[in-house]
Protein backbone atom coordinates (compact mmCIF):
# COMPACT_ATOMS: atom_id res chain seq x y z
CA UNK A 1 0.00 0.00 0.00
CA UNK A 2 1.16 3.11 -1.07
CA UNK A 3 1.22 6.22 1.80
CA UNK A 4 1.10 9.71 0.96
CA UNK A 5 2.72 12.52 2.97
CA UNK A 6 3.76 16.28 3.27
CA UNK A 7 2.55 18.31 1.20
CA UNK A 8 0.91 15.79 -1.22
CA UNK A 9 -0.95 14.28 1.55
CA UNK A 10 -2.23 17.46 2.76
CA UNK A 11 -4.02 18.78 -0.55
CA UNK A 12 -5.06 14.86 -0.82
CA UNK A 13 -6.37 15.56 2.47
CA UNK A 14 -7.78 18.76 1.74
CA UNK A 15 -9.46 17.95 -1.30
CA UNK A 16 -11.53 14.89 0.55
CA UNK A 17 -12.49 17.57 2.97
CA UNK A 18 -13.76 19.55 0.60
CA UNK A 19 -15.91 16.93 -1.18
CA UNK A 20 -17.06 15.87 1.99
CA UNK A 21 -18.51 19.19 2.27
CA UNK A 22 -19.99 19.07 -0.92
CA UNK A 23 -21.66 16.01 -0.33
CA UNK A 24 -23.15 16.81 2.94
CA UNK A 25 -24.10 20.55 1.50
CA UNK A 26 -26.19 18.12 -0.98
CA UNK A 27 -27.30 15.76 1.70
CA UNK A 28 -28.65 18.84 4.01
CA UNK A 29 -30.27 20.80 0.45
CA UNK A 30 -32.28 17.88 -0.35
CA UNK A 31 -33.76 17.10 3.54
CA UNK A 32 -34.82 20.98 3.16
CA UNK A 33 -36.18 20.64 -0.42
CA UNK A 34 -38.13 17.52 0.92
CA UNK A 35 -39.50 19.29 3.84
CA UNK A 36 -40.45 21.86 1.99
CA UNK A 37 -41.69 19.73 -0.65
CA UNK A 38 -44.27 17.93 2.60
CA UNK A 39 -44.95 21.79 3.74
CA UNK A 40 -46.35 22.74 0.05
CA UNK A 41 -48.28 19.33 -0.45
CA UNK A 42 -50.01 20.69 2.66
CA UNK A 43 -50.81 23.69 2.38
CA UNK A 44 -52.60 22.37 -1.11
CA UNK A 45 -54.56 20.62 1.04
CA UNK A 46 -55.47 22.80 3.36
CA UNK A 47 -56.64 25.01 0.93
CA UNK A 48 -59.51 22.65 -0.72
CA UNK A 49 -60.67 21.58 2.92
CA UNK A 50 -64.42 20.80 2.24
CA UNK A 51 -65.71 22.57 5.34
CA UNK A 52 -65.14 26.23 4.72
CA UNK A 53 -65.21 25.78 1.40
CA UNK A 54 -68.51 24.97 1.62
CA UNK A 55 -69.43 27.58 4.56
CA UNK A 56 -68.74 30.55 2.20
CA UNK A 57 -71.16 30.18 -0.20
CA UNK A 58 -73.88 28.68 1.95
CA UNK A 59 -75.14 29.92 5.05
CA UNK A 60 -78.74 31.28 6.77
CA UNK A 61 -80.06 34.43 6.59
CA UNK A 62 -82.75 34.78 8.96
CA UNK A 63 -85.24 32.01 8.13
CA UNK A 64 -83.58 30.86 4.98
CA UNK A 65 -81.00 29.10 3.34
CA UNK A 66 -78.65 31.26 1.40
CA UNK A 67 -76.77 29.86 -1.87
CA UNK A 68 -73.69 32.03 -3.35
CA UNK A 69 -71.97 31.88 -6.43
CA UNK A 70 -68.84 34.53 -7.22
CA UNK A 71 -69.70 36.72 -4.28
CA UNK A 72 -73.28 37.48 -4.99
CA UNK A 73 -76.56 35.49 -3.76
CA UNK A 74 -77.83 33.59 -6.44
CA UNK A 75 -80.89 31.38 -4.10
CA UNK A 76 -83.16 31.47 -1.24
CA UNK A 77 -85.30 28.77 0.38
CA UNK A 78 -87.41 28.92 3.31
CA UNK A 79 -88.70 25.68 4.05
CA UNK A 80 -87.38 22.14 4.81
CA UNK A 81 -83.98 20.97 3.12
CA UNK A 82 -83.14 17.15 2.66
CA UNK A 83 -79.13 16.80 2.17
CA UNK A 84 -78.23 14.15 0.27
CA UNK A 85 -74.64 13.33 -2.11
CA UNK A 86 -71.53 11.22 -2.23
CA UNK A 87 -67.90 11.64 -3.04
CA UNK A 88 -64.46 11.56 -1.21
CA UNK A 89 -65.00 14.98 0.52
CA UNK A 90 -68.85 14.19 1.00
CA UNK A 91 -68.57 13.70 5.04
CA UNK A 92 -66.74 17.21 5.17
CA UNK A 93 -69.18 18.92 3.04
CA UNK A 94 -72.32 17.42 4.42
CA UNK A 95 -71.15 18.78 7.98
CA UNK A 96 -70.76 22.05 6.86
CA UNK A 97 -74.11 21.85 4.81
CA UNK A 98 -75.83 20.72 7.99
CA UNK A 99 -74.72 23.51 10.45
CA UNK A 100 -75.88 25.71 7.34
CA UNK A 101 -79.14 24.22 6.94
CA UNK A 102 -79.63 24.01 10.90
CA UNK A 103 -83.18 23.00 12.03
CA UNK A 104 -84.78 23.47 8.71
CA UNK A 105 -82.90 19.68 8.13
CA UNK A 106 -85.28 17.09 7.61
CA UNK A 107 -82.24 14.67 6.88
CA UNK A 108 -80.94 12.55 4.48
CA UNK A 109 -78.41 10.61 3.47
CA UNK A 110 -74.59 11.05 2.37
CA UNK A 111 -72.39 7.93 0.38
CA UNK A 112 -68.30 8.21 1.54
CA UNK A 113 -65.66 5.34 0.54
CA UNK A 114 -65.41 2.31 3.06
CA UNK A 115 -63.45 3.92 6.23
CA UNK A 116 -64.31 7.69 5.76
CA UNK A 117 -68.03 7.38 7.63
CA UNK A 118 -68.93 9.31 10.47
CA UNK A 119 -71.22 11.04 12.45
CA UNK A 120 -73.08 14.44 10.50
CA UNK A 121 -76.17 15.16 12.76
CA UNK A 122 -79.68 16.03 12.23
CA UNK A 123 -80.62 12.77 10.88
CA UNK A 124 -78.06 12.77 7.82
CA UNK A 125 -76.83 9.43 7.62
CA UNK A 126 -73.18 8.59 6.17
CA UNK A 127 -72.70 5.69 4.14
CA UNK A 128 -69.83 3.76 3.01
CA UNK A 129 -69.44 2.15 -0.30
CA UNK A 130 -66.62 1.07 -2.52
CA UNK A 131 -64.21 3.15 -4.50
CA UNK A 132 -63.00 3.14 -7.68
CA UNK A 133 -64.91 0.03 -8.52
CA UNK A 134 -68.70 -0.26 -6.92
CA UNK A 135 -70.21 -2.54 -4.78
CA UNK A 136 -73.48 -3.68 -3.37
CA UNK A 137 -73.41 -1.70 -0.72
CA UNK A 138 -73.46 1.67 -3.20
CA UNK A 139 -75.87 0.47 -4.76
CA UNK A 140 -78.33 -0.11 -1.74
CA UNK A 141 -77.58 3.24 -0.31
CA UNK A 142 -77.97 5.08 -3.86
CA UNK A 143 -81.63 3.02 -4.59
CA UNK A 144 -82.55 4.45 -0.34
CA UNK A 145 -81.00 7.85 -1.80
CA UNK A 146 -83.11 8.15 -5.03
CA UNK A 147 -86.13 6.79 -3.01
CA UNK A 148 -85.62 9.76 -0.26
CA UNK A 149 -85.55 12.47 -3.42
CA UNK A 150 -88.46 11.07 -5.35
CA UNK A 151 -90.61 11.43 -1.88
CA UNK A 152 -90.31 15.18 -1.39
CA UNK A 153 -92.56 17.12 -1.23
CA UNK A 154 -93.13 20.89 -3.04
CA UNK A 155 -91.88 23.08 -0.45
CA UNK A 156 -88.56 20.67 -0.14
CA UNK A 157 -85.30 21.58 -1.16
CA UNK A 158 -82.98 18.84 -2.19
CA UNK A 159 -79.65 20.21 -1.44
CA UNK A 160 -76.85 17.74 -2.23
CA UNK A 161 -73.30 17.82 -1.84
CA UNK A 162 -70.74 16.37 -4.57
CA UNK A 163 -67.66 15.88 -4.74
CA UNK A 164 -64.54 13.56 -7.31
CA UNK A 165 -65.24 9.47 -6.19
CA UNK A 166 -68.99 9.86 -6.28
CA UNK A 167 -69.31 8.16 -9.61
CA UNK A 168 -68.63 4.99 -8.31
CA UNK A 169 -70.19 5.62 -4.94
CA UNK A 170 -73.72 6.62 -6.92
CA UNK A 171 -74.37 3.40 -8.00
CA UNK A 172 -77.75 2.70 -9.72
CA UNK A 173 -77.31 0.63 -12.94
CA UNK A 174 -80.42 1.22 -15.48
CA UNK A 175 -82.97 -1.60 -16.29
CA UNK A 176 -81.28 -4.98 -17.67
CA UNK A 177 -77.91 -4.27 -16.76
CA UNK A 178 -76.48 -5.79 -13.17
CA UNK A 179 -74.13 -4.40 -10.59
CA UNK A 180 -71.34 -6.97 -12.02
CA UNK A 181 -71.73 -5.50 -15.64
CA UNK A 182 -70.73 -2.19 -14.26
CA UNK A 183 -67.63 -3.73 -12.07
CA UNK A 184 -66.64 -5.51 -14.52
CA UNK A 185 -66.85 -2.27 -16.96
CA UNK A 186 -65.16 -0.17 -14.60
CA UNK A 187 -62.33 -2.11 -13.74
CA UNK A 188 -61.70 -2.54 -17.39
CA UNK A 189 -61.55 0.57 -18.24
CA UNK A 190 -59.67 1.60 -15.10
CA UNK A 191 -56.97 -0.71 -16.17
CA UNK A 192 -57.16 -0.02 -19.78
CA UNK A 193 -55.90 4.22 -18.98
CA UNK A 194 -58.83 5.56 -19.71
CA UNK A 195 -59.41 9.28 -18.70
CA UNK A 196 -62.31 10.22 -16.52
CA UNK A 197 -63.78 11.96 -19.18
CA UNK A 198 -64.15 8.72 -21.24
CA UNK A 199 -65.20 6.30 -18.08
CA UNK A 200 -67.71 9.11 -17.08
CA UNK A 201 -69.20 9.01 -20.63
CA UNK A 202 -69.97 5.51 -20.41
CA UNK A 203 -71.56 5.43 -17.05
CA UNK A 204 -73.79 8.50 -17.41
CA UNK A 205 -75.35 6.24 -19.99
CA UNK A 206 -75.91 3.07 -18.09
CA UNK A 207 -77.35 4.59 -14.65
CA UNK A 208 -80.31 5.88 -13.25
CA UNK A 209 -78.73 8.69 -10.87
CA UNK A 210 -75.87 9.94 -13.28
CA UNK A 211 -76.36 12.39 -16.00
CA UNK A 212 -78.74 14.47 -14.47
CA UNK A 213 -80.52 11.35 -13.31
CA UNK A 214 -80.83 12.64 -9.47
CA UNK A 215 -83.01 15.62 -11.07
CA UNK A 216 -85.35 13.76 -12.59
CA UNK A 217 -86.05 11.06 -9.28
CA UNK A 218 -86.51 15.01 -7.45
CA UNK A 219 -88.75 16.26 -9.93
CA UNK A 220 -91.00 17.08 -7.58
CA UNK A 221 -88.94 19.10 -4.80
CA UNK A 222 -88.98 22.61 -4.47
CA UNK A 223 -85.40 22.60 -6.04
CA UNK A 224 -82.67 21.26 -6.04
CA UNK A 225 -79.14 23.10 -5.31
CA UNK A 226 -75.81 21.25 -5.58
CA UNK A 227 -72.49 22.26 -4.23
CA UNK A 228 -69.91 20.61 -5.87
CA UNK A 229 -66.18 20.40 -5.49
CA UNK A 230 -63.80 19.31 -8.28
CA UNK A 231 -61.85 16.74 -9.32
CA UNK A 232 -61.55 16.67 -12.73
CA UNK A 233 -59.87 19.42 -15.24
CA UNK A 234 -61.51 22.08 -16.21
CA UNK A 235 -64.26 21.47 -13.66
CA UNK A 236 -67.30 20.61 -15.80
CA UNK A 237 -69.96 19.84 -14.01
CA UNK A 238 -71.55 17.31 -16.39
CA UNK A 239 -68.36 15.08 -15.43
CA UNK A 240 -67.31 15.66 -11.91
CA UNK A 241 -69.43 12.61 -9.80
CA UNK A 242 -70.84 11.66 -13.34
CA UNK A 243 -72.87 14.73 -13.36
CA UNK A 244 -76.05 13.25 -11.51
CA UNK A 245 -77.04 17.41 -11.05
CA UNK A 246 -76.01 18.55 -14.10
CA UNK A 247 -77.55 18.24 -17.90
CA UNK A 248 -75.17 15.79 -20.18
CA UNK A 249 -74.69 17.27 -23.20
CA UNK A 250 -73.14 13.43 -24.37
CA UNK A 251 -75.17 10.45 -26.43
CA UNK A 252 -75.23 6.89 -26.09
CA UNK A 253 -72.97 7.03 -29.76
CA UNK A 254 -70.43 8.79 -27.89
CA UNK A 255 -70.45 6.13 -25.01
CA UNK A 256 -70.04 3.68 -27.23
CA UNK A 257 -67.60 5.02 -29.11
CA UNK A 258 -65.81 5.23 -25.95
CA UNK A 259 -65.67 1.53 -25.44
CA UNK A 260 -64.53 0.61 -29.05
CA UNK A 261 -61.90 2.76 -28.36
CA UNK A 262 -60.38 1.64 -24.87
CA UNK A 263 -61.68 -1.80 -25.02
CA UNK A 264 -61.79 -5.09 -27.11
CA UNK A 265 -65.36 -6.36 -27.77
CA UNK A 266 -65.39 -9.34 -25.37
CA UNK A 267 -64.14 -7.13 -22.79
CA UNK A 268 -67.09 -5.33 -22.60
CA UNK A 269 -70.46 -7.21 -20.73
CA UNK A 270 -73.18 -8.28 -23.33
CA UNK A 271 -75.96 -6.22 -21.28
CA UNK A 272 -73.94 -3.06 -20.94
CA UNK A 273 -73.58 -3.33 -24.91
CA UNK A 274 -76.96 -4.38 -25.63
CA UNK A 275 -78.36 -1.62 -23.45
CA UNK A 276 -75.92 1.10 -25.11
CA UNK A 277 -77.57 -0.38 -28.75
CA UNK A 278 -80.93 -0.02 -27.93
CA UNK A 279 -80.28 3.53 -26.67
CA UNK A 280 -78.54 4.79 -30.16
CA UNK A 281 -81.36 3.14 -31.32
CA UNK A 282 -83.19 5.45 -29.95
CA UNK A 283 -85.54 2.92 -27.94
CA UNK A 284 -84.42 4.34 -24.49
CA UNK A 285 -84.63 8.24 -23.71
CA UNK A 286 -81.32 9.70 -23.45
CA UNK A 287 -80.18 11.91 -20.43
CA UNK A 288 -81.44 15.33 -19.90
CA UNK A 289 -79.77 17.86 -22.31
CA UNK A 290 -78.84 21.24 -21.99
CA UNK A 291 -81.94 23.95 -22.15
CA UNK A 292 -84.70 21.04 -20.75
CA UNK A 293 -86.57 22.54 -18.47
CA UNK A 294 -86.25 20.10 -15.89
CA UNK A 295 -83.12 22.04 -14.34
CA UNK A 296 -85.41 25.31 -14.42
CA UNK A 297 -85.17 24.64 -10.67
CA UNK A 298 -81.63 23.74 -10.11
CA UNK A 299 -78.74 25.58 -9.40
CA UNK A 300 -74.76 24.53 -9.35
CA UNK A 301 -72.38 26.11 -7.53
CA UNK A 302 -68.22 24.72 -7.73
CA UNK A 303 -66.67 25.85 -4.38
CA UNK A 304 -63.62 24.91 -5.34
CA UNK A 305 -60.69 22.45 -6.97
CA UNK A 306 -57.71 21.79 -8.55
CA UNK A 307 -56.11 25.83 -9.01
CA UNK A 308 -57.13 26.36 -5.47
CA UNK A 309 -54.98 23.51 -4.14
CA UNK A 310 -52.09 24.81 -6.76
CA UNK A 311 -52.40 28.51 -5.89
CA UNK A 312 -52.05 27.31 -2.20
CA UNK A 313 -48.83 25.18 -2.62
CA UNK A 314 -47.32 28.23 -4.95
CA UNK A 315 -48.12 30.89 -2.35
CA UNK A 316 -46.11 28.84 0.29
CA UNK A 317 -43.61 28.39 -1.92
CA UNK A 318 -43.07 31.93 -2.78
CA UNK A 319 -43.23 32.83 0.91
CA UNK A 320 -40.36 30.35 1.24
CA UNK A 321 -37.99 31.95 -0.76
CA UNK A 322 -38.47 30.48 -3.99
CA UNK A 323 -38.59 31.55 -7.06
CA UNK A 324 -41.88 29.77 -8.30
CA UNK A 325 -43.79 28.95 -11.51
CA UNK A 326 -47.12 27.61 -12.14
CA UNK A 327 -47.21 25.42 -15.09
CA UNK A 328 -49.36 27.20 -17.78
CA UNK A 329 -51.68 24.02 -18.60
CA UNK A 330 -53.20 21.23 -16.02
CA UNK A 331 -51.36 18.18 -16.07
CA UNK A 332 -52.77 15.74 -18.57
CA UNK A 333 -51.70 12.02 -20.87
CA UNK A 334 -49.26 9.75 -20.00
CA UNK A 335 -47.91 10.18 -16.43
CA UNK A 336 -44.21 8.97 -17.13
CA UNK A 337 -43.81 11.65 -19.88
CA UNK A 338 -45.30 14.42 -17.61
CA UNK A 339 -42.74 13.75 -14.84
CA UNK A 340 -39.96 13.93 -17.27
CA UNK A 341 -41.46 17.06 -18.64
CA UNK A 342 -41.60 19.08 -15.39
CA UNK A 343 -38.36 17.36 -14.43
CA UNK A 344 -36.48 19.22 -17.66
CA UNK A 345 -38.68 22.09 -17.27
CA UNK A 346 -37.39 22.44 -13.21
CA UNK A 347 -33.26 21.62 -14.35
CA UNK A 348 -33.64 24.42 -16.88
CA UNK A 349 -34.51 27.22 -14.82
CA UNK A 350 -32.12 29.90 -13.76
CA UNK A 351 -29.25 28.04 -11.41
CA UNK A 352 -28.42 31.28 -9.36
CA UNK A 353 -31.94 30.86 -7.30
CA UNK A 354 -33.72 28.36 -5.37
CA UNK A 355 -36.99 27.33 -7.55
CA UNK A 356 -40.00 25.71 -7.24
CA UNK A 357 -42.55 24.55 -10.20
CA UNK A 358 -46.01 23.45 -9.10
CA UNK A 359 -48.39 22.26 -11.35
CA UNK A 360 -51.95 19.98 -11.01
CA UNK A 361 -54.03 18.02 -12.80
CA UNK A 362 -54.57 14.37 -13.93
CA UNK A 363 -52.45 11.98 -15.96
CA UNK A 364 -53.21 8.59 -16.96
CA UNK A 365 -50.97 5.29 -16.35
CA UNK A 366 -51.93 2.55 -18.71
CA UNK A 367 -50.62 -0.07 -16.11
CA UNK A 368 -49.54 -3.48 -17.22
CA UNK A 369 -50.12 -7.06 -15.97
CA UNK A 370 -48.71 -7.34 -12.49
CA UNK A 371 -47.73 -3.74 -12.17
CA UNK A 372 -48.28 -1.84 -8.93
CA UNK A 373 -48.35 2.06 -8.63
CA UNK A 374 -50.38 4.46 -9.42
CA UNK A 375 -50.55 7.63 -11.75
CA UNK A 376 -48.39 9.95 -9.13
CA UNK A 377 -45.67 7.00 -8.39
CA UNK A 378 -44.97 6.79 -12.36
CA UNK A 379 -44.49 10.34 -12.73
CA UNK A 380 -42.46 11.10 -9.47
CA UNK A 381 -40.30 7.70 -10.53
CA UNK A 382 -40.23 8.70 -14.30
CA UNK A 383 -38.73 12.41 -12.96
CA UNK A 384 -36.29 10.81 -10.40
CA UNK A 385 -34.52 9.30 -13.18
CA UNK A 386 -34.53 12.63 -15.29
CA UNK A 387 -33.25 14.55 -11.39
CA UNK A 388 -30.43 12.04 -10.62
CA UNK A 389 -27.71 13.53 -9.28
CA UNK A 390 -28.75 17.40 -9.20
CA UNK A 391 -30.27 19.18 -5.86
CA UNK A 392 -34.04 18.80 -6.62
CA UNK A 393 -37.03 17.40 -4.97
CA UNK A 394 -40.50 16.26 -6.63
CA UNK A 395 -43.41 15.35 -5.15
CA UNK A 396 -46.77 14.07 -6.97
CA UNK A 397 -49.27 12.69 -4.87
CA UNK A 398 -53.36 12.70 -5.55
CA UNK A 399 -55.24 15.27 -3.21
CA UNK A 400 -57.59 12.11 -1.75
CA UNK A 401 -54.60 10.43 -0.25
CA UNK A 402 -55.14 7.95 -3.31
CA UNK A 403 -52.67 6.73 -5.66
CA UNK A 404 -54.06 3.46 -7.50
CA UNK A 405 -54.38 0.34 -6.15
CA UNK A 406 -51.98 0.95 -3.33
CA UNK A 407 -51.42 2.16 0.03
CA UNK A 408 -49.81 5.48 -0.83
CA UNK A 409 -51.01 9.28 -1.97
CA UNK A 410 -47.98 8.94 -4.50
CA UNK A 411 -44.34 9.84 -3.70
CA UNK A 412 -41.45 12.12 -3.18
CA UNK A 413 -38.71 11.82 -5.27
CA UNK A 414 -35.05 13.35 -5.03
CA UNK A 415 -32.07 13.41 -6.94
CA UNK A 416 -30.74 10.47 -5.41
CA UNK A 417 -33.57 8.30 -5.48
CA UNK A 418 -32.22 6.32 -8.26
CA UNK A 419 -28.51 5.48 -6.75
CA UNK A 420 -30.79 4.53 -3.70
CA UNK A 421 -32.92 2.20 -5.88
CA UNK A 422 -29.94 0.46 -7.89
CA UNK A 423 -28.50 -0.22 -4.34
CA UNK A 424 -31.74 -1.92 -3.06
CA UNK A 425 -31.44 -3.75 -5.93
CA UNK A 426 -34.18 -2.70 -8.71
CA UNK A 427 -33.94 -1.21 -12.30
CA UNK A 428 -35.52 1.57 -12.04
CA UNK A 429 -35.81 1.70 -16.15
CA UNK A 430 -37.64 -1.84 -15.72
CA UNK A 431 -39.92 -0.82 -12.97
CA UNK A 432 -41.27 2.34 -15.06
CA UNK A 433 -41.37 -0.36 -18.40
CA UNK A 434 -43.53 -2.68 -15.96
CA UNK A 435 -45.65 0.00 -14.56
CA UNK A 436 -44.79 -1.12 -11.13
CA UNK A 437 -43.54 1.81 -9.45
CA UNK A 438 -44.80 1.19 -5.80
CA UNK A 439 -42.29 -2.15 -4.60
CA UNK A 440 -39.28 0.64 -5.94
CA UNK A 441 -40.37 3.77 -4.00
CA UNK A 442 -41.25 1.56 -0.97
CA UNK A 443 -37.89 0.21 -0.67
CA UNK A 444 -36.15 3.96 -1.63
CA UNK A 445 -38.51 5.21 1.21
CA UNK A 446 -40.05 7.76 -1.30
CA UNK A 447 -43.66 6.69 -0.88
CA UNK A 448 -46.07 9.46 0.35
CA UNK A 449 -48.88 8.06 2.79
CA UNK A 450 -50.96 10.28 4.40
CA UNK A 451 -54.44 8.17 4.37
CA UNK A 452 -57.94 9.34 3.66
CA UNK A 453 -57.63 13.36 3.36
CA UNK A 454 -61.55 13.55 3.25
CA UNK A 455 -61.27 15.81 0.29
CA UNK A 456 -60.34 15.31 -3.25
CA UNK A 457 -59.41 17.62 -6.34
CA UNK A 458 -56.98 15.50 -8.26
CA UNK A 459 -53.34 15.43 -8.54
CA UNK A 460 -50.73 18.11 -7.44
CA UNK A 461 -46.92 18.14 -8.29
CA UNK A 462 -44.29 20.08 -5.96
CA UNK A 463 -41.24 20.43 -7.54
CA UNK A 464 -38.29 22.26 -5.99
CA UNK A 465 -34.67 22.84 -7.00
CA UNK A 466 -31.66 24.61 -4.62
CA UNK A 467 -29.29 26.90 -6.29
CA UNK A 468 -26.62 25.30 -7.85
Amino acid sequence: MTVQCGPLAARAAGAQRRYNALVDASGADLRCLRADARALFASALAAVAPGPLVARHLWREGDALVLSESGRVIARHAGPVLVVGAGKAGLGMARAAVAAVGEACVGGLVIVPHGAEGACGDGVEVVGAAHPVPDAAGEAATARLLAMVARVTRDTLVLVVLSGGGSALLVAPAPGIGLADKQALTAALLAAGADIGAVNAMRKHCSRVKGGGLVRAAAGAAGVWAVVLSDVVGDDLATIASGPTAPDPGTFAEAVRVLDEWLARDAVPAALRAHLARGVAGEIPDTPKPGDALFARVRNVLVGGNPDAVRAAAEAAAARGYATEVADAPLAGDAAAAGRALAARLLAAPRERAVALIAGGETTVRVAPGGRGGRSQQLALAAAVALAGAPAVLLAAGTDGVDGPTDAAGACVDGETTARARAAGFDPAVALAATDSHPLLAATSDLVRTGPTGTNVTDVVVALRAAW
